[in-house]
This record gives structure tokens, C-alpha cells and sequence, in this order.
């Protein structure tokens, strides 16, 4: 064996980072291993790092609240100055349209409520005094563009939207990786890059390591499966899916980035938009440019892929029809000849909710299925996955009695059995996410 630690991470990503990070502040001899070159360069450099407060249970929003605190507490939460540049979170609004699908959000204003968070309730005249460009017809639901009802309105106006001033998104998301990395470092954590885990190592019944695939045996007691769209692999090497009622997939993503119409100040007076009437989510980019990426509505056919090395990395049709549903609400936006953006994958779950979880091996944890959804709340998972790692590894019967903490920030308790392994697909689940 070459080395031995507390635990290891598998992944580099944001909350593989996040997860070593609170490993290494308990004292914990923590490696995080990644496949690729450097931290943040996969599910997450491809992140639209949306960092929003609407969901339609209080348990969702209070995580999200939690995480949003966080970002808000940056260099204090990480203790620490990166010498390339801090990220800093930036503040757009959110505007969320009601259809008949998310029952006219009414659920969403609920948890809002019980958390606090501040709302304004907008109708169609309201829509158009926060974002005058908007066409405020109703277009739903989507339809693909060979549909004859593609692009055809109803000619009634949209239902209303909900209008949530604290949300936005991280203005590097890539960069906010190599922010907690090097917060992890300083507090004894280590970083091993171009390294691929081969197999998981078992001894006396329980985890014991890594193998990579040079060969190269590492030991740990704990080993913490944070791979990204590669995690389903993870955990067939580790011999725990027959464990698992709920599993995970790689999934291809299309997110568009294209200019916004003439003659409006995106990059100041744009905002997030989350609009199941199109099936688009979009917010503002740099440049005066937006971002689309799809809300899955039920007309579009989901590609997941079979191996995450090998998918087809181009864009598709997907990425036309995502500009052309979303210029249904936004007249004007152009549709260039070479399509730009970001082609990448997401490890998405059954229910689109993610695991964090032990499993049926000792020592073997998970943090899976976070993929488009847990950017926002990627601090608090760290701080959920070393209370979960603690008490288990301490005897505690984590299936029986699930473990509870109370949130730092908004002192509520997090129920960590919601995220089980084990648990049934969870119907009021979205089944999509703002990525």
C-alpha cells in the first residue's frame, strides 16, 4: 500500500470538495481522488450555478436557504483566500411562472412562507413591469416543434408567476471548486488528479480502499462515492447496487447560450426565469447573453447514455428546440447558425432527489444523483455527509434510526434519511431541475 488515510474522496467536483473540506476541519486525513486534471472540471464547470430558494416543500427550501447562507458567508465559511480569485455570488431574482403542472404554485408559496422568504405574487401586468420583453401568453404545455401546436398560443395570459428577489448564481463555478479546495488544503486535506479508481477494496467485510487503474492501492476505512455521472460505476465496483431501491444514471444535458434580443440590458436587468409553460429555464450570462437549459417537460425524450466516456458530446436538435421554446416568451431572441453553450452530462437519480446515504458495505458512503439540482446546497452536503460518516462510524444504525441535524444557519433539523438509498421514488418529486 502506498498511503493511508481517514477517508477518500471519490471526485473533484463541488460537493466531493465540500464533503473533504468538512472532513478535514474534524481532523480527518482526507484525499480527494478525480479522474481528470484538476478540480471543478466536470458535471460542475458545465453548472449554470443557479443558486435559488423555490421549491415545494419547506424540507427543500430550508436546505436551499441554508446553502444560500453560505454562499452569502463565502470567505468565512472557507477561512481562507484563494490567491487565483474568490467566487462571489450575484443577485438577479427569480421570476417562476404558474401552470396547471406545478398547481399554479401553490405548494411553492407555502414553504416559502413557513421559511420566511420573501415573494411577490405577479400577474400578467406585474410580469411585464419586471421584464418588459416578455410575451405573457400562455404557449403550454410544451409540445415538440413538429407539432403543429408548436409556437401557437392560446391567446389567454400566463396565470401569474411568483417573484423571489433573493436568488441568483455564482459568477465561477469552476472557480468556486478550486476556492474550497484550497480551503481543504490548509486545513490538511490532499488532491490527487488524473487518477481513476479501478476497483474498491474490501477487508474483513468492510471497505478498505481504492485500487486505481495504474495500479497504485490506497487504504482508508471510509471511502465516500461523490463521482458524478460516473458514480453508478462506483458502485457496481463496490458491490452495493443490489442494496439500492433508488439508482442513478448519466444523463445528456444541452444548456444554449445566446444573445439576448437588442436593445435590453440583459446583464443588468435580466433575471432567472423558471417557465414550465415552454419547458425552459433561463438566466442571464456575461456578455448581455443568456442561458437555456431545459425543464424535461413530458413531450421530450430524456437521453441517458450507457457509458459516460463514450457519449456524444455534440449538440443536437434539443438545443434548436430549447432556443425556439424559449423565444415563445422571449420575442426577438435570435437563433445563430452555430449552436454555443455547454454539452454535459448529469447524474441524475430515480426521483431527481438525490442520495447521500451509507450502504450495504461498511465504510462505503455515497453523496450521488446531485447533479443540475445541488450546486446551491453543495456546502451544506459537506457539512450532512461528515455528521452521516461520524455517527455511523461510531456503531450508529443509520437505516433504523435515521440521522437528523440541525442546520448552522437556519437552525432547523435535516432529516438525511430523506436522501436514503432505500427509499421508495418519490411521486412529488418535479422529476426535473434548474441546472
Amino acid at each position: 500500500m502506498s498511503k493511508s488515510y481517514d477517508a477518500i474522496i471519490i471526485g473533484a467536483g463541488i460537493i466531493g470538495a465540500c464533503v473533504g473540506f468538512e472532513l478535514a476541519k474534524r481532523g480527518q486525513r482526507v484525499l480527494n481522488l478525480d479522474r481528470l486534471s484538476g478540480a471543478g472540471l466536470g458535471s460542475t464547470a458545465g453548472s449554470c450555478a443557479v443558486i435559488r430558494l423555490y421549491y415545494s416543500t419547506p424540507d427543500g427550501v430550508a436546505m436551499a436557504r441554508e446553502g444560500y447562507y453560505y454562499w452569502l458567508d463565502w470567505p468565512r465559511y472557507l477561512g481562507v483566500v484563494d490567491p487565483t480569485g474568490m467566487v462571489k455570488y450575484i443577485n438577479t431574482g427569480a421570476m417562476v411562472l404558474k401552470t396547471e403542472k406545478n398547481k399554479y404554485l401553490r405548494n411553492v408559496k407555502a414553504a416559502l412562507e413557513e421559511l420566511h422568504v420573501v415573494y411577490e405574487e405577479l400577474d400578467a401586468d406585474g410580469i411585464r413591469r419586471l421584464m418588459p420583453i416578455v410575451d405573457t401568453r400562455r404557449f403550454g404545455p410544451p409540445v415538440l416543434p413538429d407539432d403543429p401546436r408548436f409556437g401557437q398560443s392560446s391567446g389567454e395570459a400566463i396565470a401569474g408567476a411568483l417573484y423571489i428577489p433573493e436568488s441568483g448564481l455564482i459568477s465561477d463555478p469552476k472557480q468556486s471548486v478550486h476556492n474550497v479546495q484550497v480551503a481543504a488544503e490548509q486545513a490538511g486535506g490532499e488532491y490527487r488528479f488524473n487518477s481513476e479508481v479501478a476497483d474498491i477494496l474490501q477487508k474483513d467485510g468492510r471497505c478498505a480502499g481504492v485500487r486505481l487503474a495504474d495500479g497504485t492501492e490506497i487504504e482508508a476505512p471510509v471511502v465516500v462515492n461523490v463521482a458524478g455521472p460516473h458514480s453508478y460505476q462506483i458502485n457496481r465496483m463496490a458491490g452495493v447496487l443490489d442494496g439500492m431501491n433508488i439508482k442513478t444514471r448519466p444523463l445528456k444535458q444541452e444548456v444554449c447560450h445566446v444573445p439576448a434580443p437588442d436593445g435590453f440590458d440583459y446583464d443588468h436587468l435580466g433575471i432567472i426565469i423558471s417557465d414550465g409553460d415552454v419547458g425552459c429555464y433561463s438566466r442571464p450570462e456575461v456578455g448581455n447573453h443568456i442561458l437555456i437549459g431545459s425543464e424535461d417537460p413530458e413531450c421530450d425524450t430524456l437521453d441517458y447514455v450507457d457509458d459516460p466516456d463514450t457519449y456524444d458530446t455534440n449538440f443536437s436538435s434539443q438545443w434548436t428546440t430549447q432556443v425556439m421554446r424559449e423565444s415563445q416568451r422571449i420575442p426577438g431572441l435570435r437563433i445563430p447558425n452555430q449552436p454555443s453553450g455547454v454539452v454535459d452530462l448529469y447524474d441524475a437519480s430515480d426521483d431527481w432527489i438525490p442520495i447521500y446515504d451509507k450502504s450495504d458495505l461498511p465504510g462505503f458512503y455515497m453523496a450521488v444523483g446531485t447533479s443540475g439540482n445541488q450546486y446551491k446546497n453543495a456546502p451544506v452536503v459537506g457539512r450532512l455527509m461528515a455528521e452521516l460518516i461520524a455517527a455511523c462510524e461510531s456503531g450508529h444504525d443509520h437505516d433504523r434510526d435515521p440521522i437528523s441535524f440541525t442546520m448552522h444557519y437556519t437552525k432547523r433539523p435535516c432529516d438525511i434519511g430523506f436522501f436514503s438509498r432505500r427509499r421508495e421514488i418519490n411521486t412529488d418529486s418535479s422529476f426535473s431541475v434548474i441546472g
